[in-house]
């Protein structure tokens, strides 16, 4: 086994028994973004000289701890020269933050986002900046092509880093998820995504798509380590009006076993099985049968308000993105994608009636939300309702005859919970008859992250070990 193969858990291993070095692993990962890019283009910026400098500086503080491979433990933790990709809205200092954009072609940070130096903190290695749909203000990432499929598309609006991640080209990654864009690409890539609770990770200097919304969360192989990503990036800062104030220092990891007895699983009568493709369906259904094999007890839910979910998210979305962007949308209008200048302009006609129309339905379905998971301990559903369409396919039509957008089928099923703010983990459970991956997502109650990272762990454990994409190489 490669280097780039081991998953973030297991390269943290080998680190600390001194069987792997920081070096070596960067060297590995940095040669298969090399090798993947061509067919992939995840990445917008491949920071190599930057990593292996870190890399050696890991190496020599992994060298200096006294006594650190008797103690079983390094200096900064599980993270300590893992390499990690970061989504191109997230400020690293002196390293550009384009935002997938011409309007921020010539953009470099002056000083780290929190959550940028909190891994930094932690002793990992940035290998690049990774591509997102214009802004974040899309779902597809039209730039980046699927990993499994390269004629399919990669999801968005953190594609890129879904991607990356994907095909080993990253040993996990961030990203930012204000309709879905951490979980959309997560399932059509086949890799486990978290979308935390809103305000418990840390948004300074993270572009926003839209402040009420936007979460940023990690993209990993496996459950277990995005547990140890969150670990490190959870935590209160007052530089985010939003950041909760919740404990520095929380340990995600799940426990070990499969046990769930005790455990109640939320299974929707309503919305989450509409207008889902059959065998997304019954890969999650699979899914949620061998949780209640592994001892939970399944509890039938409806979803409050469901048929305001969509008016909602653009309720909210839509005129936050344009108050963001004003100064820019009337300075320089021309340096925005088409699809991206038609949605901001769409936003400037809302009216403060419709913008507070959307905040009074987010509360009441916020309210509503959690009388539900009083109930249940998570709720289990699809995390999108297709899997990875064609790159030139704008619209899915339904059995029934009925049809919608590419993109509205693909915030359908995870706008719920950047409305109401819960944390939701995208967990892969299949592939479809074309070979492409299939997701389910766990949503829990807020704060309620170690319940959703255990349930889905549990289910993790039961199935075979997942590798990476299998995608074509340069030689």
């Amino acid at each position: 086994m490669q280097p780039y193969e081991l998953t973030l858990a297991a390269a943290a291993e080998e680190i600390r028994a001194r069987r792997l070095s920081p070096v070596e692993l960067v060297d590995s990962v940095l040669d298969r973004i090399a090798r993947t890019e061509p067919g992939l283009q995840a990445y917008v910026t491949v920071t190599a000289e930057r990593a292996r400098e870190s890399a050696r500086a890991a190496e020599r503080a992994a060298s200096a701890a006294v006594g650190d491979a008797a103690a079983g433990g390094h200096p900064k933790g599980p993270l300590h020269g893992i390499p990690v990709a970061l989504k191109d809205l997230i400020d690293v200092a002196g390293v550009a933050t384009t935002a997938s954009s011409r309007v921020r072609a010539d953009h470099r940070a002056a000083a780290d986002s929190t959550v940028a130096a909190r891994l930094a903190a932690a002793g990992t290695a940035l290998v690049g900046k990774t591509h997102t749909h214009e802004f974040a203000y899309g779902l597809t990432t039209p730039q980046t092509n699927n990993a499994w499929d390269p004629s399919r598309v990669a999801g968005g609006s953190s594609g890129g880093s879904a991607v990356a991640v994907a095909a080993a080209a990253a040993t996990f990654a961030l990203g930012t998820d204000t309709g879905g864009s951490i979980r959309v690409p997560a399932a059509l890539n086949g890799v486990v995504g978290l979308k935390p609770t809103y305000g418990l990770v840390p948004r300074h200097g993270v572009t926003s798509l839209s402040w009420s919304l936007d979460h940023v969360g990690p993209l990993t192989r496996t459950v277990e380590d995005a547990a140890l990503v969150m670990s490190v990036l959870a935590g209160h800062d007052p530089r985010d009006p939003a950041s909760l104030p919740t404990p520095p220092s929380v340990d995600y990891r799940p426990v070990p076993g499969v046990d769930l007895r005790g455990m109640r699983v939320g299974v929707p009568r309503n919305y989450y099985f509409e207008h889902v493709d059959p065998e997304v369906e019954a890969a999650v259904r699979g899914a949620i049968t061998r949780l209640e094999a592994l001892g939970a007890t399944l509890v039938e839910v409806d979803i409050p308000m469901a048929r305001y979910v969509q008016a909602t998210q653009w309720g909210l979305m839509v005129p936050e993105a344009t108050a963001y962007h004003e100064r820019t949308l009337r300075s320089a209008p021309e340096r925005y994608g088409a699809d991206i200048r038609i949605l901001l302009e769409a936003g400037a006609l809302m009216s403060a009636g419709d913008y507070l129309r959307a905040q009074r339905a987010r509360t009441l379905m916020r309210q509503a939300w959690l009388r539900m998971l009083d109930e249940v301990d998570v709720v289990a559903a699809p995390t999108v309702p297709v899997t990875a369409v064609r790159s030139d396919q704008e619209v899915v039509v339904w059995p029934d005859g009925t049809s919608e957008s590419v993109s509205d089928a693909y915030v359908r099923l995870s706008a719920p919970a950047d409305i109401t703010g819960v944390p939701a983990l995208s967990v892969p459970v299949g592939h479809d008859g074309a070979g492409l991956p299939i997701g389910m997502q766990l949503l829990g109650r807020p704060l309620a992250e170690a319940t959703v990272l255990r349930v889905g762990h549990a289910y993790e454990e039961t199935v075979p070990a997942r590798g990476y994409a299998p995608v074509a190489v340069a030689p």
